[in-house]
């Protein structure tokens, strides 16, 4: 072949795409009334380590070093346990400062705040142990196919769900709500369920196979609840205030009391209740309250929604004379 055919290198232009980018980033920081570099958010990557960290805490035996002894267990907590929350203290920092700038607050102490946050934090973990606890007792309990409480811990997504669900709750609670809706993002990614760490879920609960599964911000679900994939404990509508925007942190959200069980692809919607120890089937479209001890199937919901469908139209043609 000719030296003079040989074809041309296809290269990028990365000086161009880089100046275009910092453009870019320049107008998005005008528009949004900052000048110079804007404050670092947490970190996924550091968050990831810690929930492993935290989760080896938790469950040392299971979770963490294979190889730990009798005599060795407890400094291995010890260890894991505060190379976890000083790098948590360093996120929960991050976010106190990433909301200053934005409210615009000079000379807020976020070291301070970072490490109460930090220490209140910590002092849940003993209670979140024993809520996991319940919740892995309800789930060996609840599924056939379990063979033990181990293969629940180290293999159900569900689990690893509300493992992380009751860690990002309790930062969310004690005031750090970023970096608990980013570890809630870090289970939906890891899991397939979406928890809100909003929610207020009681002990003893299982998700069953769990890929699907969203429960909102407001929702309130009480002991011994049982889901299964792709259920949805969402909102009903939306309301917005006079200027349009969407009016945040109502209660918007169903409240499943004890004992429920929700089959798989039911949707329920609104701030409804769902009586305790109720059963909704699979597929239900839920937006009412069902009382205690209520069976929801859903030829029954179909035929209730036809029912009332009947009775608005004679409704109308009596109005309309």
């Amino acid at each position: 072949m000719h030296e003079n055919n040989r074809k041309t290198p296809i290269r990028c232009d990365i000086d161009a795409i880089v100046s275009e980018l910092r453009l870019l980033r320049d107008k998005s920081l005008q528009r949004r009334q900052r000048e110079g570099r804007p404050p670092k958010l947490p970190s996924r990557k550091a968050l990831i380590d810690i929930l492993e960290g935290l989760s080896a805490a938790l469950f040392p035996n299971r979770l963490g070093s294979g190889e730990l002894s009798d005599e060795s267990i407890d400094y291995f907590v010890g260890h894991t346990l505060d190379a976890a929350l000083r790098s948590l203290c360093e996120q929960v920092r991050r976010e106190c400062r990433f909301k200053a700038e934005q409210n615009g607050i000079i000379g807020s102490d976020c070291n301070q705040q970072a490490a109460i946050i930090k220490r209140d934090f910590a002092a849940q973990l003993p209670a979140i142990r024993a809520l996991l606890d319940d919740d892995l007792t309800a789930a060996y309990e609840g599924d056939p196919a379990a063979t033990s409480s181990d293969e629940v811990l180290v293999c159900y997504p569900g689990m690893t769900a509300i493992i992380y669900h009751r860690i990002a709750h309790a930062l969310y609670s004690v005031g750090a709500p970023l970096v608990a809706r980013m570890i809630a993002e870090i289970s939906h990614s890891a899991t397939g369920i979406d928890i809100h760490p909003g929610a207020r879920i009681g002990p003893s609960f299982f998700i069953d196979h769990g890929t699907g599964v969203v429960i909102g911000e407001t929702a309130v679900i009480g002991r011994h609840v049982r889901l299964y994939q792709a259920v949805t404990l969402g909102a009903k509508r939306f309301p917005k205030d006079a200027d349009g925007a969407l009016i945040k942190g109502n209660e918007r959200h169903p409240i499943v009391e004890d004992g429920v069980v929700i089959y798989a692809g039911a949707t329920i919607l609104g701030r409804v209740t769902i009586g305790q120890g109720s059963t909704i089937g699979g597929n239900v479209w839920l937006t009412h309250s069902v009382p205690p001890g209520s069976i929801i199937t859903q030829p029954q919901v179909r035929s209730e929604a036809l029912s009332a469908g009947t009775a608005n139209q004679q409704e109308g043609v009596y109005n309309s004379h």
